[in-house]
């Protein structure tokens, strides 16, 4: 309690933002009301968060976040390419509220891993 923000930290919040947006076409299509009003509510306190992750961040570590976005939509790409070939081979047509959600999960959790596996401060 009380760590400084860090852009890593605010880029996998954003992640989540867009992951909790992925899914809201699933809860529509399958109208789970009760889901979506949830993930509405998540999604506007983890949007806050966020927000307030993004105005304590330092001038160095603002200057980190285009790097990390790019990184963050790099991997939401590659978790939905994953996602369509791992559905394409391995199971029956699925919707495309469950592909995008899939990918967008996929993409976030590649994104962690990166994070995860460079070290922090370094560039790439």
């Amino acid at each position: 309690m009380g760590a400084a923000p860090t852009a890593e930290r605010l880029s996998l919040l954003t992640g989540l933002v867009v992951l909790m947006l992925a899914t809201i076409p699933r809860y529509l299509a399958g109208g789970n009301d009760n889901r979506l009003m949830l993930i509405s509510l998540a999604l506007l306190v983890v949007a806050a968060v966020a927000l307030l992750n993004w105005r304590m961040l330092g001038a160095e570590e603002r200057a980190r976040l285009p790097r990390l976005a790019r990184r963050l939509a790099l991997s939401l790409v590659a978790g939905l390419a994953l996602m369509g070939l791992w559905h394409a081979l391995f199971s029956a047509w699925i919707s495309w509220q469950l592909l995008i959600a899939h990918g967008a999960t996929l993409g976030l959790l590649l994104h962690a891993l990166w994070l995860w596996w460079q070290p922090v401060g370094t560039p790439g």
